[in-house]
C-alpha cells in the first residue's frame, strides 16, 4: 500500500476494509478523539491506543513495512482484519501527521513487530517468491468464498422482495424503517454493501409523499433486476458483468492501459454525510473527446484529495475502472500542474443529451446521471420550476429540485441575463442538474454548485 517511511492517502486506508460497515466504522474512527499515544516509526509502523466500551482501551499496531502488504494486531474482539480500529488509526495518520508522531514503539506493540519481523527473517531463500506465487491462489479463493455469501445474501433478497410484493406495498409502510435495516444488516452480513444500500434507499421511499407506491414498485423492479444479474452473471457480457459486480459493491481495480490528455476540469464537489465525505472531479479530455469522473472519499470530515480548479488543464494520465457505461478513472502520473487554457467540449441539445442518458441505461439500469454538455441553452421559469430550454427549439431539459434549491440557480440566471450559455452538468431521470456554466465567447467557467 505504501512505501516505506511515506504515509498512505485516505482513499488507500479506505480500499483495505473488508467490508462498506467496517469502512463506515473505521471513518469515524478517523480522529484523534478516542486515540491515545499514537506513534509511527520509519520503518512503517504505527500503533495507538483506541478508546473503547469497556475499561481497558484496544491496543492497535499496524507494519507497513513488509512489501507483501500491511499486518495488523488489534486486542479487539473483532474477526475482521483490518479492524475498524486499525482502519481508524490509519485514517489518524494518513489524515494528521502531527496526530501520530514519530516516536519509539511502547513495549506492547515492539513485542508484536519483533515477532512478526522475526518470523519474516527466518523464512528460507525463495520463500517469499513461494509466498508471493501463492498470494493469487489465495486471493482468488478469497474472491470465490465472497461470491458465494453474496449470492446466499442475493437469494435471500429475491425471496424477501417477493414476500413484499406477495402482501402489498401497504405492508411496507406499517412496518416502517426496521423492515429494511434489517434486511440491509443481512446483504451487509453477505458483504454485499451495493445490495444494502439500496435496500436502505427504499426505507426512506414509504409514506413520503404522494405516487411513493410507484416509486417504491420502481426501485424494487431495479434491484430485483440487479439481484438476477449477479446470479445470472457468467451468462453475461464481460462489460456488464462488471458493472454488476461493482454495483452490488465488490471492489474493482483499474483495468486497461493509461490514457494521457489535456484534461479540463469540468467540475469538482462534495457530498458528506456525518462519516464520509465524497468527491467528484469530472474531467474532459481535450484531445480523446471524453468525460470522465474521478472519485475520491475523506475521511471524517477531512477535505478528500485531489482538488483540483475548474477551468484549469492537467496534463496527465488516466487508467479506466471496469464497467459498461461507467466513466470512473484514477489519476495517474501528472506531467505539468493545473494551467489555464485548453479545448472546452462543444456540447448538445438538450434531446440528445436525454437521448444519451437513455443510451447509457442500457449498459447500466442502474445508472443515476450521465455527464453532460448543453450548448445554446436559456435557464427560464417553468411555472414552480425551472428548466434549461433550447435556444434554437422548443426542447428543454427540467432542472432538478436539489438544484433549484441551491444558490446555484440564480448564478445561472443570472451569467445568462436571457442569453444562450453552455452549461455542463450531470442528467438523469430528474432532470438536469447544472455544475457550471460559460459564455460561448468566453473563457471563465463559473462553478453553480
Amino acid at each position: 500500500m505504501t512505501q516505506q517511511g511515506v504515509r498512505p492517502t485516505a482513499d488507500q486506508v479506505l480500499a483495505l476494509a473488508p467490508d462498506d460497515a467496517s469502512r463506515e466504522a473505521g471513518s469515524g474512527l478517523g480522529t484523534a478523539g478516542p486515540w491515545s499515544e499514537a506513534g509511527s516509526s520509519v520503518e512503517g509502523a504505527v500503533w495507538g491506543l483506541c478508546k473503547g466500551g469497556g475499561s481497558l482501551p484496544y491496543r492497535t499496531v499496524v507494519d507497513l513495512a513488509d512489501g507483501a502488504g500491511p499486518a495488523y494486531e488489534c486486542s479487539c474482539p473483532s474477526r475482521k482484519f483490518p479492524c475498524k480500529h486499525a482502519l481508524g488509526l490509519l485514517l489518524l495518520w494518513a489524515g494528521d501527521e502531527g496526530a501520530v508522531p514519530a516516536g519509539r514503539a511502547p513495549d506492547w506493540a515492539e513485542r508484536w513487530l519483533a515477532g512478526r519481523r522475526g518470523r519474516a527473517g527466518d523464512r528460507p531463500a525463495g520463500a517469499a517468491e513461494s509466498a508471493g506465487a501463492a498470494d493469487p491462489r489465495a486471493a482468488r479463493r478469497r474472491a470465490e468464498r465472497r461470491a458465494e455469501r453474496v449470492t446466499a445474501g442475493a437469494t435471500e433478497l429475491e425471496q424477501r422482495l417477493a414476500d413484499l410484493l406477495r402482501g402489498g406495498l401497504a405492508a411496507a409502510e406499517q412496518a416502517g424503517y426496521g423492515l429494511w435495516e434489517e434486511t440491509a444488516a443481512r446483504m451487509v452480513d453477505a458483504q454485499a454493501p451495493g445490495l444494502a444500500a439500496r435496500v436502505r434507499e427504499l426505507g426512506a421511499i414509504a409514506s413520503s409523499g404522494p405516487g411513493w407506491p410507484v416509486r417504491l414498485l420502481e426501485e424494487c423492479a431495479l434491484l430485483h433486476l440487479l439481484d438476477q444479474g449477479w446470479l445470472r452473471r457468467e451468462r453475461l457480457p464481460e462489460g456488464l458483468a462488471a458493472t454488476v459486480r461493482s454495483r452490488v459493491g465488490l471492489p474493482t481495480a483499474v483495468d486497461g492501459p493509461p490514457l494521457r490528455d489535456r484534461w479540463l476540469v469540468l467540475a469538482q464537489y462534495d457530498t458528506a454525510d456525518a462519516k464520509l465525505t465524497t468527491r467528484r472531479i469530472w474531467l474532459y479530455g481535450a484531445d480523446c473527446g471524453r468525460t470522465v469522473l474521478l472519485l475520491s472519499h475523506g475521511a471524517a470530515g477531512r477535505a478528500p484529495e485531489p482538488t483540483l480548479p475548474v477551468g484549469l488543464t492537467l496534463d496527465a494520465e488516466v487508467t479506466a475502472y471496469p464497467g459498461d457505461g461507467r466513466p470512473r478513472v484514477a489519476l495517474g502520473e501528472r506531467f505539468a500542474p493545473p494551467a489555464p487554457g485548453g479545448a472546452r467540449p462543444s456540447g448538445v441539445p438538450p434531446a440528445r443529451a436525454a437521448a444519451r442518458y437513455g443510451d447509457a441505461l442500457r449498459e447500466d439500469p442502474w445508472l443515476e446521471a450521465v455527464p453532460v454538455t448543453l450548448r445554446e441553452v436559456i435557464p427560464v421559469p417553468d411555472g414552480d420550476s425551472w428548466q434549461l430550454a433550447d435556444a434554437g427549439s422548443d426542447d428543454a431539459l427540467p432542472i432538478t429540485a436539489a438544484a433549484r434549491a441551491r444558490p446555484g440557480l440564480w448564478r445561472l440566471v443570472a451569467l445568462s441575463g436571457g442569453a444562450p450559455l453552455t452549461v455542463f452538468g450531470e442528467c438523469g431521470h430528474r432532470g438536469f442538474t447544472p455544475l457550471t456554466a460559460w459564455r460561448p465567447e468566453e473563457d471563465e467557467m463559473v462553478t453553480l454548485r
